[in-house]
């Protein structure tokens, strides 16, 4: 899959806010005493198994709800929730990925700036609305600084009805981060979950494009294909 024109829109939060949304077996990773939150808007493209080909690939925007945990040492990423705009990836990342993902109606149009809309189908008061772009030269950002801990995650966990924590490797290149800006109209995907993000401007990065591989759902614990 390739994921086009993301930003990444980070608040800091307090760890106790978070904690009881994050599954026991899971510890909330925290940089410099912080927790963070994240809002992701973005638009997938060439969607497919590797053995298709791309003319079946799929297309479609995407928006995710996110912080950053850690188990046995391993640093990854939870999800809050994924909206996208294809019923057929949502039913199969809800059934076999354990994710919470949500139909949602979406548009994600513009080149220079882009323009960003998503409305959940079962829940129309969670939305976003906004426009973002780049403003600047983009940058790989050293290990150890608060740019890489938030994005160099290679990762994902999820949790079954029955309380099992998996993971999903992901591989791609190092982020290469612009700076943004953004003008949100309307935000509030993080509602369902009970959080107000913070009254502050967020911490925002661009990216145009990144080619990512990800592999099949494994235990976390034992690193058994599931």
């Amino acid at each position: 899959m390739v994921w086009n024109d993301l930003l990444f829109m980070h608040w800091p939060i307090a760890p106790g806010v978070l904690r009881s949304q994050i599954p026991a077996g899971l510890d909330l990773d925290l940089f410099d005493g912080s927790a963070w939150i994240g809002v992701v808007p973005f638009l997938m493209t060439d969607v497919r198994p590797s053995v298709l080909p791309r003319v079946l690939a799929s297309r479609f925007p995407e928006l995710n709800v996110r912080t950053y945990v850690r188990q046995n040492g391993r640093a990854g990423v939870w999800f809050f929730s994924l909206d996208a705009a294809d019923r057929l990836t949502v039913w199969a990342a809800r059934r076999f990925f354990h994710l919470p993902y949500h139909s949602a109606e979406m548009s994600c149009e513009g080149e220079q700036t882009v323009e960003y809309k998503s409305r959940r189908d079962s829940n129309p008061g969670v939305e976003f609305a906004g426009r973002y772009r780049p403003t600047g030269a983009g940058r790989h950002f050293a290990e150890g600084s608060l740019e890489h801990w938030l994005t160099a995650r290679l990762c994902l966990f999820s949790v079954d009805r029955k309380g099992r924590i998996y993971r999903g490797d992901i591989q791609h290149p190092p982020w290469l981060l612009q700076p943004a800006e953004a003008e949100v109209q309307r935000n509030t995907m993080t509602l369902p979950l009970g959080i107000a993000l913070p009254d502050i401007d967020p911490l925002l990065h661009f990216s145009t494009r990144m080619e990512v591989e990800a592999s099949a759902l494994i235990d976390a614990d034992t690193d058994a294909i599931t």
